[in-house]
This record gives C-alpha cells, sequence and structure tokens, in this order.
C-alpha cells in the first residue's frame, strides 16, 4: 500500500531526527550526557539523589532546632538557634538552586552562566553554614548543640561528597558586548545601566523625614520578593543608629548613599553583649545581586567587646563600591558566595576581614586600628574548610596602611596580613602597597602547627617599605608568586567569574592583572 504523503514527511522527521542524535539516545539523555561532561561527573538525577539526601537531614536538624526557637531567659543561646534555622534554610535554597540548574543549565534564574563555578560556589556555602551554625552555640549550654552536632557533621559530610561531584571550572567565557548583560536583564534595565552613573531610584530614606521613610530597614521591606529587577534604594546623607538585614527573598536589591562619609548606618551589636558574631554584623544581606554604593557600615561596639562585625555578606554576585566598612575585631564577615570590594575603605584590628566567600578587594584602603594593648592586628582570617571549595580573599591593587590611631605606636603593635582560621585558608596579597605597619614576617599562626601546609597564602609584585619578601615566614603552604598564569587566577576574570556579571552592575573593575 503506498504511503500518503503526510506519513513520508513524518518519516523522514524521524530520520532526521536520529540522525542528529547519538546512537540508541533520547532528546532527554543526550541533554542529561551533555550536563554530565561539561559540569557533573555523575548524571544529573545522581546528583540530585545526592542533595535530596542532605535535604533530608537538613530537615531532621530543623524540627530539633524548632523545639528551642522560643528559648526564654538565654540570650546567647536564643540567638545561635535563631541563627542556625537562618542558616540551614539558606542552605536548603543553595541546594535548591543546585538541582534547579542541573536540570534546567540553560535556565532565566542561573546565575553566571557558568554552571561548574555557580554549583560549587552555593555548594560551598552550603557547606559553611552548619559550620558557622555550631560556631554560634560558643559560650551557651551545650545541651541543644550537643542534640544537633551530629546531623550538622553529617551534614557538612554529606556537602563535600557533593562538592567532589562536581568537575573544576570548565574554563572562563571572554567578555564580549554581546554577552556582558545576563539574558534575564530587559533591554530596558540594559540601555539604562550603560549610561554612566544614572541611577532610577524606586524609594529614599531619609533621616530628615524628607523621604519616603526615615529607617533604612522599613525600605528594604517594602522592596519586591525575588525581583528580576533592580530596586534601587537611596539613603540620604545622616547617621542611620539601626540594624539592617535583607533577607534572602530581596534579589537585584541596590543602597546607594550620599558618600562613605556622609551617609552612615551604625550599631554596637557585639559577642561579649550576647550576640553571635553571625548576628552582630550591623548590616547584614543575604539576597544576591545585592549592590552598595557611597555608604558606609560602622560598629562602634570598640575593641574591648572583641567580635562585632560592620558588614556581612551572603549575598552571591554582591558588589560593594566607594563604601566604607569600619570596625574593630571581626568588621568585615565576607561570609560566603562571590563578593566584589570597589574603592572601598575597611578599618579593624583582630580577623577583620574574615569568612568564607570568594572575595576581591580592588583599590580598597585596608587600615590597621589600635586595639587593646598587647594585641596582635591581622587584617585577614579566611575559613576554607575543604580544598573542593573555590573560596578564598583576592586583595589587588589595594593600600595596606595604619589608621590614625595606631600609628603613634605603629612600632609597637604587630599587624599580620592573615591568619588561617580553617585549614585551608586561602589569602592572596597582589600589585599592592603595603607600608610598613606591617611585621616582616607578614603572616601569623592560628594555633601552632594548624593549617600550615593545608593554607594557601601568597603574595605577587607586591610593593612599599612592608612588602620585602626576604624576612617571610617559611610554611609549606605560603608562596612567592613570579608566574603572571598563576597570578591571573586570582583576577577578576577568573576568581569570581567578574566579566560575565559586573558588566552589568555598572561598577568599574579591572577584568586582569593590569599590566
Amino acid at each position: 500500500m503506498a504511503l500518503s504523503y503526510i506519513t513520508f514527511i513524518l518519516l523522514l522527521l524521524v530520520l532526521f531526527l536520529c540522525m542528529c542524535l547519538p546512537f540508541g539516545a533520547n532528546a532527554s539523555t543526550y541533554n542529561n550526557n551533555t550536563v554530565r561532561s561539561e559540569f557533573l561527573k555523575v548524571s544529573p538525577s545522581e546528583f540530585v539523589g545526592s542533595v535530596n539526601e542532605v535535604v533530608d537531614v537538613l530537615q531532621d536538624v530543623t524540627s530539633i532546632l524548632s523545639e528551642f526557637a522560643n528559648v526564654f531567659g538565654d540570650f546567647r543561646l536564643s540567638n545561635a538557634v535563631s541563627d542556625c534555622l537562618d542558616l540551614l534554610d539558606l542552605s536548603s535554597e543553595q541546594l535548591s538552586w543546585s538541582v534547579s540548574a542541573t536540570q534546567s543549565p540553560k535556565g532565566k534564574h542561573n546565575s553566571t552562566g557558568n554552571l561548574s563555578s555557580d554549583l560549587r560556589t552555593w555548594l560551598s556555602a552550603s557547606l559553611t553554614n552548619p559550620e558557622t551554625c555550631m560556631d554560634g552555640f560558643e559560650g551557651t549550654n551545650n545541651i541543644v548543640k550537643g542534640l544537633v552536632s551530629n546531623g550538622l557533621v553529617q551534614i557538612i559530610s554529606l556537602v563535600q561528597q557533593l562538592l567532589t561531584q562536581v568537575n573544576p571550572v570548565m574554563g572562563h567565557f571572554p567578555f564580549t558586548n554581546k554577552g556582558q548583560f545576563p539574558a534575564w536583564v530587559k533591554p530596558r534595565d540594559r540601555k539604562k545601566l550603560l549610561e554612566q552613573n544614572v541611577v532610577i531610584v524606586d524609594t529614599i530614606v531619609a533621616a530628615d523625614g524628607s523621604g519616603n521613610y526615615t529607617k533604612v530597614m522599613d525600605a528594604v521591606k517594602k522592596a519586591p520578593n525575588y525581583s528580576m529587577r533592580r530596586f534601587v534604594i537611596y539613603v540620604k546623607k545622616g547617621i542611620y543608629n539601626e540594624n539592617v538585614e535583607i533577607k534572602k527573598k530581596k534579589w537585584n536589591l541596590m543602597i546607594i548613599g550620599d558618600g562613605m562619609n556622609e551617609s552612615m548606618i551604625t550599631g554596637n551589636r557585639s559577642f561579649i553583649d550576647g550576640w553571635t558574631t553571625f548576628r552582630s554584623a550591623t548590616f547584614a544581606v543575604s539576597g544576591r545581586g545585592f549592590i552598595a554604593r557611597d555608604i558606609s557600615f560602622m560598629n562602634s561596639a570598640g575593641p574591648e567587646k572583641h567580635q562585632a562585625v560592620a558588614l556581612r555578606s551572603d549575598s552571591d554576585l554582591s558588589v560593594f563600591y566607594r563604601c566604607g566598612i569600619f570596625g574593630y575585631q571581626d568588621s568585615l564577615y565576607a561570609h560566603t558566595m562571590r563578593q566584589f570590594y570597589r574603592e572601598c575603605k575597611i578599618t579593624g584590628t583582630v580577623d577583620f576581614i574574615f569568612g568564607d566567600a570568594t572575595a576581591l578587594f580592588q583599590n580598597c584602603q585596608i587600615l590597621a586600628k589600635k586595639g587593646l594593648p598587647n594585641q596582635k592586628n591581622t587584617i585577614t582570617a579566611h575559613g576554607r574548610k575543604d580544598p573542593g571549595e573555590p573560596t578564598g580573599f583576592s586583595i589587588q591593587f589595594c593600600n595596606i596602611s595604619a589608621d590614625s590611631d595606631l600609628l603613634p605606636v605603629v612600632n609597637s603593635t604587630h599587624t599580620y596580613l592573615g591568619r588561617p582560621w580553617k585549614s585551608y585558608s586561602r589569602t592572596v596579597f597582589m600589585q599592592s602597597y603595603i607600608t610598613d605597619v606591617l611585621r616582616p614576617e607578614g603572616w601569623l599562626e592560628w594555633n601552632g602547627e594548624f593549617g600550615l601546609d593545608t593554607l594557601y597564602y601568597a603574595e605577587y609584585m607586591n610593593y612599599g617599605p612592608g612588602a620585602g619578601l626576604s624576612d617571610r615566614i617559611k610554611w609549606p603552604g605560603y608562596h612567592v608568586m613570579n608566574d603572571t598564569r598563576q597570578a591571573s587566577n586570582f583576577t577578576a576574570t577568573q576568581f569570581i567569574d567578574g566579566n560575565l556579571w559586573l558588566p552589568y552592575t555598572g561598577v568599574t573593575f579591572i577584568a586582569g592583572l593590569g599590566v
């Protein structure tokens, strides 16, 4: 019997599809294998199954902690429990992003488009959060910590296994005019962002009552959730005594002030007064895609109150441009995710830039202050716990100096570039000016031999009276870089995938080594 014309066309179509796909594969298999070969060492279904294991344990631990959510009479314990609930919630969301990205690699809600980097960033954050949760129980009744510690350790172990299932970053995409904005940035926003220093304000905060709000937090609450459009809050000149927290639902929020010496948000929470380090932050942000510009964040608790955070960021693809970050111990908590700091002024004493983020600092002024008597200053304390994490601090084109209060006693106060908070601490100083504020040995141990053979500390082409390398420490994990290829790994392009997302923020940045 002769075939009809329509049947003939259908057969041709089937034959064409069979020729286009690998032999014996259907479209679904082909897509899954593509994801596996490029980004994962296992199939997406196996990866998702592993994620679900973590989520089950997260839910069990959350259920236990919820029983203690309203602890009365123990302020520190109440804060620790509240932190843990928030941190585990963040991990759940980061794991959800990971599943979504592997199932839909070109989804509009994906991050940079470099799936290997995105997955490793999010998994690293979901690994750090339970660790921070446990740290928060320091100084509290050990009963609650005992009830959840096994579960938290299990979460950490499972996420470490997840990290091994993701391929290393598969190269970095060059910046082109065609690809400078993520697909979800609307054409009208692209045009607006290309106009230098033009920002359309959505709402105004003014301490004198001339705006829509007098408190920054009130404006933040009114911002839309999970917004794919930039929402801009203008904070007029003034001092705002409040603690601001931008929760995980507040995407693409921007706060812009009148200058780091004009618009300031200040608070005084501290560890000594019962706050966890995590919760002590004057300004904290978790919603991804955050930008701050021309504004300052201060914690005025003072050196005697020990841990007292001015700014904490858990925001992926966050930018701080011409911002002041002022405190003493633990001033800047670069907790997790990819962060970029440009032309900021950061002051402090002990571990005043710390956390487990992948953070790049360019053209920043980093000032050591006068602390407690006989106290040693350490600029950084990076918290990478697993070698599979992509995290670290890269400090490039910066100025490392003494603040005005330290200058009179600079010769009797020991200041160091950093010390290893966790085993695989990673920090690089490169192409920066270092004054004689720095001790000749450069770096300080945390506790004896801890981490000295597993950390990664490096210096590259620094200059100034404190940049001499002849008397530096001789730890196995310390490196003097002479190869531009090595140093390039810690540039905006390589380290934080800057070419994929920084151009659309409108913030100036140097993509490479600049030479």
